[in-house]
């Protein structure tokens, strides 16, 4: 886990420049929560035209004449394999570490070798004679990589605060951010940044920036592909393509855990841990997380069936791991509203990000490095919108049928101006450009090919920037062996009948992990991540909204409804269907109200529409 940010200007020089020093050492402290035990916060570089700046360490190499500078967030996962191909094609070189074979292979095989790479990462090239740049992210986006742009400089960093912290850079919001906000949030149009002017580097996708002028590149892309394989091996390929997956990623020599829900993918992601550790007579930690009192008030329904507890218990008893219960009080998911939101920038998902927050926080003190399951559901098609024929009708977002609840507290005219409704309009239309078909797709298939693009695309991206936005703000590192290319590759190409045969949803996962889990375990219909039904929690949130709107100087103001507000304080807590995915109702909506007015203040953001 770490961190970086710099700038480049092409016009002017920066070497020994005190105050270009010190404006890398503002924007990298803010990121200080990246760096590890094992380095140093002055990692920082000054040339004629790039200043970079990072939280472990700045990677730098001659050859062939030219001067390399590297930046990395994140791990490759197929290094030895890339080794051997660079070893083909030049024997020269010298490639033991993770930034050395990134370096020799994009000189062996230039633009090229950025498809090759495999895992979880975000990272800066520099090329200094030519004064060329890089900045290339992994291709579902599992780590950030944000940019700006001043009238002489290119900024960018792992985060939006690094930015924030140049004095060139400022927090404004015009009608585009707003509606990302408003009308979107918490996800995020693929590679913007909300801020006016502000960029993430999409996933799957590099930004080249030489003296000629910048582009954005696709290096990779989900392709619609025929599928040949028989119902057998199809689940024979897909359990090898999830094992080789964890197997990847979980490592006897590092300290590994994981977070075990006791749903189907975190289960099978935590028994081929716990085989891996066990051939070396090592335990597997894991972690399972709820709320105080949470058994007293939790009622099943359609979006959350069941308690976590009792497939948790299976587990473990079947495993043999060593498990951690952790346990959040209703007063302590309310206090890290506010940091859940510093961690991102962004308003994120509430209560849902605040509790993995505070999760991440006990898990990173006795465990760095964690295996979650995220991300199964986008690969294996385990929403309802994959197989709910009414879902598959939308002609929107599934997961956010009608921009209706999210109007209720807004101001009419505030609503008009943004012009809500077309935006998520063109948002959607935009993705499905996007989107390839085979002629023989049924239009129930494309549906179903549709659904599964934009939920790896949309909601898939929002899921992965809540789970490293809150481990890295907590100093975990979180890995995510779902998120594997060739994995997504095979599965999103599979014909429906055998990912959802007589009816049983994610049957492909399933079927490959028969003989590894409990058959309750194994069969357990999807509950999502756990929220808080207890109504202490939702009284916190009653009353500092109450305290929020009825300040005059509250920033709410501009946007919402007073008197909406407070009658929605003092009736019921939910209204209707969620309004975002499955977890977000009313308390959810008012925990994003608290949350947008704190970014607002703490951000100072200037409104522009």
């Amino acid at each position: 886990m770490s961190g970086f940010a710099g700038f480049y200007q092409k016009n002017s020089l920066l070497s020994n420049s005190r105050y270009h020093y010190s404006l890398l050492e503002k924007m990298i402290h803010t990121q200080k929560h990246r760096q590890s035990a094992k380095s140093k916060m002055e990692n920082l570089l000054l040339t004629d035209t790039f200043a970079l700046a990072s939280t472990d360490k700045i990677y730098s190499r001659k050859m062939y004449g030219r001067t390399y500078q590297f930046l990395l967030c994140g791990e490759i996962y197929n290094t030895e394999a890339l080794k051997k191909e660079i070893m083909l094609a030049d024997n020269t070189l010298d490639c033991d570490t993770m930034e050395e074979v990134i370096l020799c292979g994009f000189l062996c095989f230039g633009e090229s070798f950025f498809r090759k790479l495999k895992g979880c990462f975000s990272f800066i090239l520099v090329e200094e004679e030519s004064k060329s740049l890089y900045l290339v992210r992994d291709s579902f986006g599992c780590r950030p990589l944000f940019y700006t742009r001043t009238e002489t400089t290119l900024l960018f960093a792992t985060e939006l605060k690094a930015l924030l912290a140049h004095p060139d850079c400022k927090a404004v919001l015009d009608k585009k951010g707003l509606n990302e906000v408003f009308s979107l949030g918490p996800a995020r149009t693929p590679g913007c940044g909300v801020f006016a002017n502000f960029c993430e580097v999409e996933p799957g996708h590099f930004l080249r920036v030489t003296p000629l002028g910048e582009e954005s590149v696709a290096y990779w892309s989900l392709e619609a592909a025929p599928h040949t394989d028989s119902y057998e091996e199809t689940v024979e390929k897909t359990s090898d393509l999830v094992r080789k997956a964890i197997l990847s990623q979980c490592s006897p020599a590092e300290d590994v855990g994981t977070l075990l829900s006791g749903g189907l993918d975190s289960s099978v992601v935590t028994a081929v841990c716990a085989g891996v550790l066990k051939e070396k007579n090592l335990p597997l930690r894991t972690y399972s997380f709820d709320y105080k009192e949470n058994d007293k008030h939790f009622t099943s329904n359609d979006f959350q069936p069941s308690q976590d507890r009792p497939y948790v218990d299976a587990m473990v008893s079947y495993l043999g791991t060593e498990h951690t219960y952790l346990e959040c009080s209703q007063e302590a998911l309310f206090e890290t509203l506010e940091a859940s939101l510093t961690s991102h920038d962004l308003p994120p998902m509430g209560d849902i990000d605040a509790s993995l927050l505070y999760f991440s926080r006990i898990v990173a003190k006795d465990c760095p490095i964690v295996l979650t399951g995220e991300c199964a559901d986008e690969v294996f098609g385990g929403y309802p919108w994959f197989h709910k024929k009414e879902m598959l009708a939308r002609t929107t977002f599934p997961w956010t049928p009608s921009a209706e609840p999210r109007k209720v507290f807004l101001k009419e005219d505030f609503v008009e101006t943004l012009g809500m409704d077309d935006y998520i309009a063109a948002a959607y239309e935009n993705t499905l450009k996007k989107i390839s078909y085979l002629p023989s797709d049924t239009e129930e298939d494309r549906a179903k090919r549709r659904n599964g693009y934009l939920s790896l695309s949309w909601f898939g991206a929002t899921l992965l920037n809540r789970m490293e936005r809150c481990g890295a703000s907590a100093g975990l590192c979180a890995r995510v062996p779902f998120a594997d290319r060739d994995l997504a590759e095979y599965v999103y190409n599979a014909p429906w009948d055998m990912k959802l045969r007589d009816g049983v949803v994610k049957n492909l996962l399933r079927e490959s992990f028969r003989k590894d889990l409990p058959e309750e375990v194994l069969f357990r219909r999807k509950s999502p991540y756990p929220k808080t039904y207890h109504p202490a929690y939702e009284n916190l949130l009653k009353a500092r909204l109450t305290e929020i709107i009825t300040d005059s100087a509250s920033p709410l103001h501009m946007f919402v409804e007073k008197e909406k507000i407070l009658s929605f304080i003092a009736g019921e807590k939910d209204y209707g269907a969620p309004w975002y995915g499955q977890l977000m109702a009313g308390p959810q909506m008012m925990a994003y109200l608290i949350q947008m007015d704190y970014w607002m203040r703490k951000y100072r953001i200037e409104v522009v529409i």
